[in-house]
């Protein structure tokens, strides 16, 4: 599938330190030494509009590729799309639509999102239904493997051999399991966390062919398939890879910890012998007015209506960075209009003919930046140059600061 419209990113003279990111098993430094950085992205379910969660997830990891670009290093970014899903045919179904067109819809209006919110494009972004073959292939061999055992018209992983690598507590991980697609207390299964991997076909789904039966894939060894094949190539299945790690970085929200990262990383070691992601990185969760944020409360905060109700995006962008990307926020009516006087302040001072010095301020939100992705460090660096613009120094130049944040932060001001 197209992805969006590419983004034009100025370049950059300054100089960049390393960049360093806080994943979950631990810190990482990604020196400028390196030719080429793989990431995958998790997307999304296209059954409803992106929210703001989904916003500060991909600005997360927009920042990321900006910063790596920006170092002359090649980001090799993917991102899925999941358009066979539970959610998806309940919705269509509800509304008497077809999955595809109900998919179709949401896809483009996520792209024109993302498009408005100046995210970079993924180099490939992929759909599960166009990666179908290359899905069978890999659940076949992990069939060979013995990795997956059959219940009743439905195969699941074995997941036992993995469980000492849980990031939470058993008695947890069974409860989050069972509310994030999960079915723990399914009767016959090795394991109440195993996972289903090939779903036998239901009356009024899409099936496809396989040695498993007609069916489906399952969440998990989608997002393993578009990865690696996208990332590593076509020989991931029968050749030994050269390094420990399949790719850098997996990314998403951090919803995604358990099951499913720990569940594409448990997939890839079995069926290539090798770990999936050299690090993982996780966004925060947005909530709104104290509460959380879900489509089961009906309280979804979507960018396309912030965009109809006429907020720029820009502003819209600058609100998301004001908060730590791993930090847990909420989103309150305050929050855009703080945004907005903000960024009206900054576009008030780039106007002027003179400045106040800004080689020194660029260099702060290099720095902030390169310190696992400190945007509100490099905002407050960035508000302190409007003070002192306001205060009558000079010395600085416009250009060469739009320019910078424009490439490193995005915010075409």
């Amino acid at each position: 599938m197209h992805s969006w419209p590419s983004v034009v990113v100025p370049e950059t003279r300054e100089h960049l330190p390393d960049l360093t990111l806080n994943g979950l098993t631990g810190p990482i430094t990604i020196t400028n030494q390196i030719d080429h950085f793989r990431m995958y992205v998790c997307g999304i379910t296209p059954y409803d509009a992106t929210h703001l969660g989904h916003a500060a997830t991909y600005l997360t990891f927009d920042l990321i590729n900006r910063y790596l670009t920006s170092q002359g290093i090649s980001v090799q970014f993917v991102e899925n799309i999941t358009d066979i899903d539970d959610p998806l045919f309940e919705r269509a179904a509800r509304d008497n639509q077809s999955w595809q067109e109900l998919g179709n819809s949401q896809v483009a209006l996520f792209q024109s999102d993302m498009t408005a919110l100046r995210i970079m494009p993924p180099v490939a972004y992929e759909s599960v239904t166009d990666s179908m073959s290359e899905i069978i292939l890999a659940i076949e061999k992990l069939a060979q493997n013995g990795s997956i055992y059959q219940l009743e018209s439905d195969w699941y992983f074995k997941i036992s051999d993995f469980l000492n690598e849980l990031p939470l507590a058993y008695a947890d991980a069974l409860k989050i399991f069972g509310e994030r697609g999960g079915d723990p207390e399914k009767i016959g299964k090795e394991n109440p966390l195993d996972p289903v991997i090939w779903i036998g076909n239901k009356s009024g789904e899409p099936g496809w062919d396989s040695k498993l039966g007609f069916g489906r894939p399952g969440w998990h060894i989608e997002c393993v398939v578009i990865a690696l094949a996208n990332l590593v190539g076509d020989t991931y299945l029968t050749s030994s890879s050269a390094n420990k790690y399949q790719i850098d970085l997996q990314g998403g929200g951090s919803d995604l910890i358990f099951p499913h990262h720990f569940m594409t990383a448990a997939m890839t070691k079995s069926l290539t012998g090798y770990e999936f992601a050299q690090t993982y990185l996780h966004a925060g969760m947005v909530g709104l007015d104290g509460e959380k944020m879900s489509k089961s409360k009906g309280n979804l905060v979507l960018v396309s209506n912030l965009l109809k109700s006429g907020y720029d995006a820009m502003v819209i962008r600058f609100a998301l960075l004001n908060e730590h990307f791993a930090t847990d926020r909420m989103w309150r009516d305050t929050t855009i209009q703080e945004a907005q006087n903000r960024v009206d302040l900054i576009r008030s001072a780039l106007s002027r003919n003179e400045v106040a010095p800004t080689s020194d301020t660029i260099s702060k939100i290099a720095k902030a930046l390169s310190n696992n992705l400190d945007t509100p460090t490099a905002l407050k660096a960035l508000d302190n140059w409007v003070k002192e613009t306001e205060s009558g120094a000079t010395g600085g130049s416009v250009g060469e600061l739009s320019r910078f944040l424009d490439t490193m932060l995005g915010l075409a001001l």
